[in-house]
């Protein structure tokens, strides 16, 4: 029973940290819209949260299984209660980029915390691929909810309010009912007091995978393809709002399509890969994700002055575009899976250090990227612009094949 109760409070943790990490689309279209900020400068909420994951996942990641992974997620649940409730309160740009920063924080304590749980309360090989399976699975779910509870509580924008920051008390809730949840747990957590390495001794090995071929060539991957995926997901919304003239809360909803496709092209490719090498499965897809591109932007020009009021009125666009996320999900868990595949057990959590920062820092590269053409130019141009990673990352697959490939030829060979 007490397992099942430990397993209940880290998917519903990780649920809650699900709704506020995806929101930072939503909230961008918000602010622009309530606090009238531009583009540009409310593409930086990406960066006050993919940076604060990066460094603090690397600063405490030797650290707490000292302090304790309970104790860490409410921690971590705690600060992003306050950050929360300041949100109502406050009401201003700047309460909106410390509450993502503190999202960021606790985030990095309770991924680095929950993942490492996951070994304590499972029994075998298969029971943590099990868990881990509906673990993330729930955490698209999350995403998934995000999108329709901050679509209720925006409604058609039609106020020009910020009535929409109502939905943060509700989240503080949340937050405050996981805390509970957690405390009133029992952890055994004596198998993971082992681990005394240093910060230093991390950092040296990160640096030292660093120095591999492969290990490059795929941190430039995880950092291209992370790029695309936030700079559309985070701006979808206020591509709908802007291009596709959706109302707010249509605008945020229709960006659901997205996250619903990312989970059911994760799940299926599963399938997939198991029968299918990697590397034609992934060039499909990033050629797919290409062919969408050039076959759905065009069909967003000359909406200017069109009125949408309901889903019958919404341009095809707006139901076609999501459907990226189908053949962009399978890339970044696949060559995740490559690269840990190829390298020893001893060095996967120095190599799970590099996929977080590289992936915060293409995170932000891509929500920065994109706000400054949207502003600059038009949104079509902002996601056109997203065929230039998409080439560099076919290009890096192969070069990604090449280097694996020595690699594991070099260890055969030393063996």
């Amino acid at each position: 029973m007490e397992t099942i109760r430990i397993r209940l409070s880290l998917i519903t943790t990780y649920i809650v940290f699900a709704i506020l990490l995806n929101s930072v689309g939503t909230v961008i279209m918000q602010s622009i819209n309530s606090f009238g900020v531009t583009e540009s400068a409310a593409g930086i909420l990406e960066g006050f949260k993919d940076l604060s994951i990066a460094i603090v996942s690397f600063v405490v990641a030797s650290f707490l299984p000292r302090f304790g992974y309970r104790r860490s997620m409410i921690a971590g649940l705690l600060l992003v209660t306050l950050a929360c409730l300041a949100m109502p309160l406050a009401n201003s740009f700047f309460a909106t980029k410390m509450m993502f920063m503190a999202v960021g924080v606790a985030f990095a304590l309770v991924k680095v915390s929950v993942y490492s749980s996951i070994g304590l309360i499972t029994k075998n090989p298969r029971d943590h691929a099990g868990f881990m399976n509906v673990l993330e699975g729930m955490f698209m779910v999350g995403v998934l909810a995000g999108y329709w509870i901050f679509g209720y509580f925006i409604g058609d924008g039609s106020s020009g309010g910020s009535d929409w920051l109502d939905v943060y008390w509700v989240l503080a809730v949340l937050c405050l009912f996981n805390i509970v949840l957690l405390l009133s747990t029992k952890m055994d957590e004596s198998g993971s007091h082992g681990d005394k390495s240093s910060m230093v001794q991390d950092f040296r090995k990160m640096m030292a995978l660093l120095a591999l071929p492969m290990v490059l060539v795929f941190v430039i991957s995880a950092f291209l393809y992370v790029l695309i995926e936030q700079g559309i997901g985070t701006w979808l919304p206020n591509f709908n709002n802007k291009v596709l003239n959706l109302p707010s809360d249509m605008s945020v909803q229709a960006t659901s399509i997205f996250a619903a496709s990312l989970a059911i092209g994760r799940l299926s490719a599963g399938a997939v890969l198991s029968r299918v090498s990697w590397y034609p499965v992934l060039n499909v897809c990033v050629l797919a994700m290409a062919g969408l591109v050039l076959l759905t932007l065009p069909l967003t020009r000359g909406l200017e002055g069109q009125v949408v009021s309901g889903w019958a009125e919404a341009p095809l666009a707006a139901f076609l575009f999501p459907l990226i996320g189908l053949f962009m999900a399978p890339i970044y868990p696949a060559i995740n899976s490559v690269i840990l595949s190829a390298l020893p057990t001893a060095r996967h959590s120095s190599m799970t250090g590099l996929i977080v920062i590289f992936s915060a820092l293409g995170g932000t590269t891509g929500s920065l990227i994109t706000g400054r053409v949207f502003e600059a130019f038009d949104g079509q141009t902002a996601f056109y612009l997203s065929l230039v990673p998409m080439l560099a990352i076919l290009m890096c697959l192969y070069l990604f094949r090449q280097t694996t490939g020595r690699h594991k030829a070099g260890e055969a060979q030393a063996a």
